[in-house]
């Protein structure tokens, strides 16, 4: 079901869209690893899905989703890991642990939901703290193009969608009396890693980080 489930979403990407992809030598063959993807539009998801050819490529995805019926067995299909954002869901940050700490491969969007201005918002600890927790990499993805795609899709306008895949960053284990300003740093890191992979005017809140600053003068 996973492979019909890819073969059907990337006939229908391909039909009614325009893709540009770069990066996926980045993605690794194999061994635990978030992806960390900034979030335009519901079509950020599968528009991964179609890129990540591993068996093991999982999500974690808001609770909220599961009223849509589509979505819902989609996510089922791929055994997708529910979060309830409204709070610390811990048996789902155990369960995403977990998976990553077996050699699995995970999907997150650091920023919580999709963005309402189509630039980044503040990212969330929770990416950093999944990483520091099952020690595996983080690899920045960045979108852009989606958002309102899937109107000009229906109109048959076929929207250019954009992806890259940067390279894992591997974070040193985090001591505890450092968490917090740790995991914050960790998270900017990720954040304008993604950033620096996006047009300006989809950096939001990074824009004028020192951090992205450093990393544009490379």
């Amino acid at each position: 079901m996973r492979q019909i489930l890819r073969s059907l979403l990337n006939l229908l990407f391909h039909l009614f869209s325009r893709i540009e992809v770069s990066g996926l030598e980045n993605i690794p063959a194999q061994g635990g690893c978030i992806l960390a993807v900034n979030h335009l539009s519901r079509l950020d998801p599968p528009l991964v899905f179609i890129f990540v050819n591993r068996q093991d490529l999982n999500v974690l995805v808001a609770d909220k989703y599961k009223k849509y019926p589509v979505i819902r067995e989609a996510i089922y299909i791929l055994h997708g890991i529910w979060i309830n954002r409204e709070e610390a869901d811990f048996r789902a940050l155990k369960a995403a642990r977990d998976y990553l700490a077996k050699g699995g491969i995970l999907g997150i969007a650091p920023e919580g939901t999709r963005s309402k201005t189509g630039g980044l918002q503040a990212a969330k600890p929770g990416v950093a703290y999944l990483a520091d927790k099952a020690q595996v990499p983080v690899m920045p993805v960045a979108i852009y193009g989606t958002e309102g795609a899937m109107v000009k899709m229906l109109l048959l306008q076929r929207p250019k969608l954009t992806i890259k895949f940067g390279k894992p960053i591997y974070f040193p284990p985090v001591a505890r009396q450092e968490r917090d300003q740790f995991y914050q740093e960790n998270t900017d890191e990720i954040m304008c890693q993604i950033a620096a992979m996006l047009p300006e005017r989809y950096r939001g809140v990074y824009r004028d980080h020192p951090r992205l600053q450093e990393i544009m003068l490379r």
